[in-house]
């Protein structure tokens, strides 16, 4: 069967064909057409989102989803220059005399998957590592945003012509489809469940993958520590976007002998953050009916087990009718419960607590590796334990989700939490053929080492090196 999306594709082969290396110049340009768009139509981006989220903070919306893409496109453009030149690199002294380089080729055509929880941000950043890199683009936006799909698609097709940048809308078989297309590169973002899918769909094509997943990102609290310095970060981070990012803190490691006070100080600070849950358009709602059914099941199963459950509603308002759900606190969930097996992406926060910090740390490791670890503590041997002895895509230290917004650290998971990584310099890289070039100079030495072997320049050759 033809894969419908294939014209499509075939437009951007057939461009970047004509144009194999866009010069500096022609990338530059891609990315200010992309700014000029973007400030032009982020009032309706932000209205969109918030019809698709049936309500979803403006101040969110603008903080996680349009400033950073403004600040990373001037990122890339200040430094973009000495990114494309060619590096020189060593000659060993044995093949001089000669010149080596590393040329950054743009691998063709790349594919981007973007998911709906944060449906501008995670299609614009990699576009931008893409165009920088040389690539043309194209985009399968998520079924779950269709009205932000539409203001996304005015937004590029104002900026872009269509053999630059393509955009895919559709259900699961769509996906599929596009997921299928012989890439020269695809990036997917989502879950760990559907990322194995992706994978073997593009390993039929032998197409390079990006796989930013997700998991279960712990945040480990330790004992000496405010409350207040340690907490108002975690709770930012578990309740932006209702709790729907891929690196918002999924659980608490909590000492056992601060559990009371944590667990009041979330009550107090959570009652301050949004005194009111309901018709507060601070307070972000579910994506859907879908994804809120799937958290209440989970939250259903711990009750069931008799695990205590502190919802944290502070005008006590009736929700049921809406897309919105209190910040839950589960303690001490059982461990093989689906909620502590699962990514949570939602505002139910299990707090598992711990006697001493060589338990914490164990429980992290006999887990899969996730995209984020929080530390929030002041203890430098404990902070050195978590840099070198655990595995996380990254680590934030009295912080939570900044991370991701720093241009100049690359954003990646490891294992379970994804492969490969981007943003600044990193997405250059991604998207880009390191290509060693090695040009002879003047005399060839080799010609001494042709055979026929055994003569006196290789004896000499064996007693140098093996001497």
């Amino acid at each position: 069967m033809t894969n419908p999306l294939t014209n499509q594709l075939s437009q951007l082969q057939e461009a970047f064909a004509s144009e194999p290396y866009p010069d500096l110049a022609t990338r530059l340009d891609r990315l200010k057409r992309l700014e000029k768009a973007l400030k032009a139509h982020y009032p309706s981006l932000l209205d969109a989102m918030n019809e698709d989220f049936g309500g979803r903070s403006r101040l969110e919306s603008l903080m996680a989803d349009v400033l950073p893409l403004i600040s990373e496109i001037a990122f890339v453009r200040r430094r973009l220059k000495k990114w494309i030149k060619p590096e020189k690199r060593k000659i060993d002294w044995l093949y001089q005399p000669a010149k080596a380089r590393v040329v950054y080729q743009p691998l063709g055509v790349v594919g981007i998957m973007v998911p709906w929880n944060y449906p501008l941000q995670l299609a614009l950043s990699p576009l931008i590592s893409a165009l920088a890199a040389g690539n043309r683009v194209f985009l399968k936006l998520s079924e779950w945003t269709p009205i932000t799909n539409q203001a996304l698609t005015t937004c590029l097709e104002e900026a872009f012509t269509a053999d630059e940048v393509q955009i895919a809308t559709g259900e699961k078989e769509v996906s599929q489809a596009f997921a299928s297309l012989p890439f020269d590169h695809l990036l997917f973002t989502g879950s760990t469940a559907v990322g194995k899918h992706i994978q073997r769909a593009a390993a039929d094509n032998l197409t390079p993958v990006t796989l930013e997943l997700g998991g279960k990102s712990p945040a480990l609290l330790d004992q000496d520590i405010s409350l207040k310095k340690a907490l108002d970060p975690l709770l930012f981070g578990k309740t932006l976007n209702a709790g729907q990012t891929c690196i918002a803190p999924d659980y608490l490691l909590c000492p056992e002998e601060r559990l009371q006070e944590v667990t009041a100080y979330l009550k107090k600070r959570f009652a301050e953050f949004y005194s009111q849950l309901r018709i507060n358009p601070d307070y972000t709602s579910l994506i859907n009916s879908q994804h809120k059914k799937r958290l209440l099941g989970l939250l259903a199963e711990v009750e069931e087990q008799g695990c205590q459950v502190v919802k944290l509603n502070p005008s006590n308002e009736e929700l049921d009718t809406t897309n919105k759900l209190a910040l839950t606190l589960l303690i001490n969930p059982d461990p093989q419960s689906q909620v502590m097996q699962e990514e949570i992406f939602g505002p139910l926060l299990p707090i598992i607590t711990y006697q001493d910090f060589a338990e914490a740390i164990q429980f992290i490791r006999q887990r899969p590796r996730p995209l984020a670890l929080y530390y929030l503590g002041d203890n430098p041997r404990h902070q050195r334990q978590l840099e070198y002895q655990t595995h996380s895509g990254g680590l934030a230290i009295n912080e939570t989700l900044l991370h991701v917004a720093q241009h100049d650290l690359p954003f990646g998971g490891v294992g379970a939490s994804g492969m490969g990584q981007y943003h600044g310099r990193e997405g250059f890289l991604t998207f880009s053929k390191a290509k060693g070039v090695f040009q002879r100079r003047l005399f060839n030495s080799t010609r001494l080492v042709y055979p026929p072997y055994g003569r006196w320049v290789h004896r000499l050759l064996e007693r140098w090196f093996m001497r």
